[in-house]
């Protein structure tokens, strides 16, 4: 009863993740995204100068500027939460090299053991944890790389799963254009230890993406495919996986940004009750010692994500 039960509290909770249509314990590392990129709809494989890119591109991480630290909170539905760190180690500012240290996690609150009689025989929790080293480097004054290794652990009551995975990425720069094109592998790696004996696969996901900043208007457009190496049916179910967002720069001080996201809209969604499942909105707020970014990200019938990431510079 009690595995049934584990089980069965393993695939229910992963159903409220953005990533719906996944049932691993590893799904968690796609959530852990920072405020702005949620806002935007999750196309950010294509920023520059953001260390929170590197979970969507580790190749992005040569264009920060600055050595900085940021901290994300997320809450989802239900008692759900989730955040992220990220950390950009000093560097020479004569040097393209960039290192990071990021940590990420997701837990799914307290719930009661019952018997088959429905006597409460205690409490049990799920949680998930993740640990990220990333390196950038530039090859030329326009093309940048980059790569992530990551020790990913879940645990469910007294049992435990781990694995290990590489992220790779590269980042395009058209200055001339004010045009920046990003292309990622992420998540490709292998289960070290299982729950049950079972193996659950990486969530890979392979990601293309585009951004362009309109000359004459402060606005800059973002385009992302995402989840390009998912099972798909044709060539059009794959290529429907795509995120579109908009930040438009209002002052020096403040950022208003919208987002869509097909993929999620898809998978969170009945047709006919839609509404704004998929679309996400937010602001950003610029001041002396720290930036203060915040997103909502709709789910439909499922509920809705708030998430806050401060970032300040060292």
């Amino acid at each position: 009863m009690k595995k049934v039960m584990l089980i069965a509290l393993l695939l229910g909770t992963l159903s409220f993740n953005d990533v719906i249509k996944a049932q691993s314990p590893f799904d968690f590392v796609q959530l852990t995204i920072s405020a702005r990129s949620a806002a935007l709809g999750g196309a950010f494989t294509s920023i520059a100068n953001d260390q929170t890119a590197v979970f969507f591109n580790p190749g992005a991480l040569s264009t920060v500027e600055k050595s900085s630290v940021s901290a994300t909170f997320m809450r989802h539905v239900l008692d759900i939460s989730s955040g992220q760190a990220v950390y950009t180690l000093p560097f020479d500012k004569q040097s393209s090299e960039r290192f990071a240290i990021s940590a990420m996690y997701t837990t799914y609150g307290s719930f009661d053991r019952t018997d088959e009689f429905g006597t409460v025989l205690g409490t049990f929790s799920s949680n998930n944890i993740a640990v990220m080293g990333s390196y950038s480097n530039e090859l030329d004054s326009t093309l940048s790389y980059g790569c992530n290794a990551k020790f990913i652990h879940a645990t469910l009551d007294d049992l435990s799963s781990s694995a290990i995975a590489l992220d790779a990425g590269i980042l395009y720069r058209l200055p001339a254009t004010r045009t920046n094109v990003g292309f990622s592998i992420l998540n490709i790696g292998t289960q070290l230890s299982t729950f049950t004996g079972i193996t659950d696969e990486l969530p890979i996901d392979v990601r293309l993406g585009i951004n362009h900043r309109l000359r004459g208007l402060p606005l800059l457009l973002n385009f992302s495919f995402h989840h390009l190496a998912d099972d798909a049916d044709s060539f059009f179910d794959r290529v429907g996986n795509f995120s579109i967002g908009g930040e438009f720069i209002l002052s020096k001080v403040l950022d208003m940004r919208l987002g869509f996201d097909n993929y999620v809209r898809d998978a969170t969604s009945i047709q006919g009750q839609r509404r704004f499942s998929g679309f996400s909105a937010g602001v950003g707020v610029r001041t002396e010692y720290v930036n203060i970014d915040y997103g909502v990200s709709a789910l439909g019938t499922a509920g809705t994500i708030h998430r806050l990431t401060l970032h300040t510079s060292l």
